[in-house]
């Protein structure tokens, strides 16, 4: 019946994440973009994106309870005007794992941030991952998803390549590469600064072929945004947000696949 389907939906999301078969899924779609040559494994490209939480400000209170110095506006509404609040003072009751955090331009919101790491061949994504949102979150998932990608080359002496926009151009992350054996292809950041990019490497051939295929990241970004629906999520807790994400990812690596012309609809 109609009315039962939300339960047995939930059951089934709450066994998928008990047993990682969205890790699985993911893994198995990825491996097979590899054996048909749609994967260069040695060149990628890195960033970040904001998803907004499953949670308002309202949610946002003190962690030792004292609620009371939210007041009220003229329309009965909570009103946070001029009060000061942080992660460290405050914490959603609603998602404990969501983070107020605002970067560039954007509003304060309780967010988490997503991560993903593309193959530049086609841009497929070949790992995704969701943190808590903070400034260190994007260089420190990169560190994780590139280490991976590193370890899995067919060669231990291949040319890995990461490409990154300014945002990871920081000395203790282009020294993480270096060590792990991956040459840093982020944008230099020189606006008031030295890049901790070695200029060898930016004058490359290659540092400006991976500065333009790091654009493609974008794009499942965009898809997974305004197709896919993780703008904001509708789960609440990191680990099924996390899993909301990679899932979202694997679509998109679908969809990909099938515009390259091996995923093809059944009976055409």
């Amino acid at each position: 019946m109609r009315s039962g389907f939300p339960a047995s939906f939930t059951k089934n999301r709450e066994r998928l994440i008990e047993h990682d078969a969205i890790i699985e899924l993911f893994n198995h779609i990825v491996e097979t973009a590899g054996r048909k040559g749609w994967l260069s494994g040695e060149h990628f490209s890195v960033d970040g994106t904001l998803i907004q939480a499953w949670a308002s400000h309202r949610s946002f209170v003190r962690k030792d309870g004292s609620d009371d110095d939210a007041g009220n506006d003229s329309t009965g509404s909570t009103s946070f005007k001029g009060q000061t609040r942080s992660n460290d003072t405050h914490a959603s009751r609603t998602d404990g794992d969501a983070r107020l955090y605002r970067k560039g331009k954007t509003a304060s919101e309780l967010r988490y941030m997503g991560h993903t790491l593309s193959d530049n061949r086609h841009g497929l994504i070949a790992n995704a991952m969701v943190t808590q949102a903070d400034g260190f979150a994007e260089r420190e998932a990169a560190k994780v998803m590139i280490r991976d990608a590193r370890q899995a080359t067919a060669s231990p002496d291949a040319a890995v390549t990461l490409g990154a926009d300014k945002g990871y151009d920081a000395q203790e992350f282009v020294q993480a590469c270096q060590d792990m054996g991956v040459i840093p292809h982020v944008a230099q950041n020189t606006s008031g600064r030295r890049s901790a990019v070695p200029d060898a490497i930016a004058a490359s051939e290659g540092y400006a072929l991976s500065q333009r295929k790091r654009k493609l990241i974008e794009q499942g970004f965009g898809w997974a945004k305004t197709v896919g629906g993780i703008r904001q999520v509708m789960v609440r807790g990191l680990k099924r947000v996390d899993h909301l994400f990679v899932l979202t990812m694997t679509a998109y690596n679908l969809t990909r696949m099938r515009s390259l012309g091996q995923i093809r609809p059944q009976g055409l």
